[in-house]
């Protein structure tokens, strides 16, 4: 597929001299209720749990989907896909070596961004499903499952608002209600408030959990686009609470250029 502009495969090489991000080990605890190989070590490839109600059951701390689209969300798309506003903002920020990044500002990064950073604890309920970040200053997500509609005019926020139902053994999470003031990717492609985010979670074994996301924001992108990616069941461990302190005391040192 061709590059949308010599600035993605700018990006390309950059995010390949990045280092990858450890996941979080700071506890050596077996979890109870997990399926174990001769070794000891998690048998991923057991059959899915249900929950009491025969719902898939998808709690657990499941680790990211790793560097896929993490840099580049829009990576598998057309020139024209991205609207010229948006395209010339994501190269700028490339060219700046994302120096007002969210995380470098100690503010929230956004979806899809957490599905591919670090470890994520789903809590899920019959009403509701909780998603909490290993992540700095990330706010903690609620899926409501209790078959209520979205607010109609929701206030902005950085993790939108969500309602899920079930489609056989698929979880439907249905977003919107986002603010403009994050970025969909590490580099910086840019989200309006009219984004609209519909994942498909699939938990098709014990160990891993099948993600579609389809995003449609008529402000930054011309049409609606989706991607594709698996998140790994991570058991013996937790989350670590991430704390951004100080993030900007040398940033008067820094220079762009």
């Amino acid at each position: 597929m061709r590059s949308r502009s010599t600035g993605v495969a700018v990006l390309l090489v950059l995010a390949s001299l990045l280092p990858a991000t450890a996941n979080a080990q700071w506890l050596d605890y077996k979890a109870p209720g997990i399926p174990r190989l001769p070794d000891g070590k998690p048998n991923l490839s057991a059959p899915a749990p249900k929950t009491a109600d025969g719902k898939p059951d998808l709690n657990g701390i499941w680790s990211g989907a790793g560097p896929m689209y993490r840099y580049n969300i829009a990576q598998d798309l057309q020139p024209g896909d991205v609207q010229p506003w948006a395209e010339a903002l994501f190269l700028q920020r490339v060219r700046e070596s994302r120096k007002d990044s969210p995380l470098a500002r100690c503010m929230p990064v956004s979806l899809p961004y957490h599905q591919f950073f670090n470890l994520t604890r789903l809590v899920q309920t019959p009403t509701l499903m909780v998603v909490l970040h290993e992540s700095p200053n990330s706010p903690n997500r609620t899926v409501f499952l209790d078959g209520r509609d979205l607010p109609k005019d929701p206030n902005p926020t950085y993790m939108g608002y969500s309602v899920g139902k079930w489609e056989g053994d698929t979880l439907v999470v249905d977003s919107r209600g986002f603010n403009d003031r994050t970025w969909l990717d590490a580099f910086g492609h840019p989200r309006t408030e009219a984004m609209h985010i519909v994942e498909r979670f699939t938990r098709r074994d014990f160990g891993h959990i099948d993600v579609q996301m389809t995003f449609e924001d008529p402000g930054a992108y011309t049409k609606p686009f989706s991607i594709k990616f698996t998140q790994t069941l991570t058991p013996d461990t937790d989350v670590i609470e991430g704390v951004c302190n100080e993030n900007e005391k040398d940033r008067q040192h820094l220079d762009a250029k």
